[in-house]
């Protein structure tokens, strides 16, 4: 009798197991972006509807790595791309337990030559990880089954280009900064559109508008955090956004979102989103329309 009772406790284990898998693979068969809730700084999941992953910045700390880990299922430890905008420290360190715990097939990074120690672990760790490292340059694309990323952005090659800290800013000796140095990147999914802009500030900004490029978008994650030294309303005019997110931190040092940019997305009749009210954003795409679901 005993041996009966275990062995219907293990088939119902297996039964409930199976299920699960079921439940959470037809939950994933659509499109979402997970913006997260990871204090002052950038870090997004893309789930394509193939079940593959690409992850864009990674935050300031290890929240991150717990965040993803709640969103995939158990048995998928591979992250399929993994983008690096800009290797300042509120994008970057996330990535590096990223990099410890997951297979990550692909990395796309500028290439600026940047003083950091935290960078440096991050290299040594790509290199480790022998995944396919690619230098990020305009009119690339990634194809995942009907997802595709074209890189906008940088629009010149900073492969092997020093920059250094001034103060507050980040130049090199032509007078660029690390912002705007960041991997652009737009998203088309059969209707739908997202731009993911990194830190690129407004002088950035003046050169995408310039290049020619589409940037018209759905779908804006606002540059640098809500500062204004980004989404300029000449940009805002031309990429159109119905949603804007804006990764902050709840009261966070640098009083961001600026007030100002508010206000030229709310002209425009943009809706908002932000981490520090709303905590962990959520968007689900069904190949026309854009739904925001907030917290799983």
């Amino acid at each position: 009798m005993k041996k009966l009772v275990k062995i219907l406790i293990i088939a119902l284990a297996v039964v409930l197991l199976l299920t699960g898998f079921i439940w959470h693979t037809n939950q994933n068969d659509q499109l979402k972006i997970y913006f997260f809730d990871i204090g002052q700084g950038d870090g997004l999941l893309i789930r394509t509807p193939g079940h593959q992953n690409i992850v864009i910045d990674g935050g300031p700390d290890n929240t991150f790595i717990s965040k993803i880990g709640q969103v995939l299922p158990f048995y998928d430890r591979t992250i399929d791309l993994m983008v690096l905008t800009h290797p300042h420290a509120d994008h970057l360190t996330g990535l590096i337990p990223v990099l410890e715990r997951y297979q990550v097939k692909r990395v796309l990074t500028s290439g600026v030559i940047y003083p950091s120690s935290f960078y440096d672990q991050w290299l040594k760790l790509v290199e480790q990880e022998n995944a396919e490292l690619i230098f990020a340059s305009a009119g690339q694309n990634f194809i995942f089954g009907q997802v595709k990323l074209a890189v906008l952005a940088p629009l010149k090659n900073y492969q092997g280009q020093v920059i250094v800290e001034k103060g507050e800013e980040a130049a090199s000796a032509n007078g660029d900064n690390l912002n705007n140095a960041s991997i652009v990147i737009k998203m088309i999914y059969q209707e739908s559109s997202v731009l993911f802009t990194g830190d690129l500030e407004i002088a950035g900004e003046a050169g995408l508008l310039a290049s020619g490029q589409d940037l018209k978008a759905d779908l804006l994650k606002a540059g640098h955090h809500g500062s204004d030294t980004a989404s300029s309303q000449e940009f805002l005019a031309k990429v159109r956004p119905k949603f804007a997110v804006m990764q902050v931190g709840q009261d966070n040092k640098f009083g961001l979102p600026d007030l100002r940019v508010i206000n030229r997305l709310t002209r425009q009749g943009v809706q908002i989103f932000r981490n520090d009210q709303q905590g962990d954003l959520i968007f689900t795409f069904d190949g026309k329309n854009i739904i925001f679901k907030g917290i799983e």
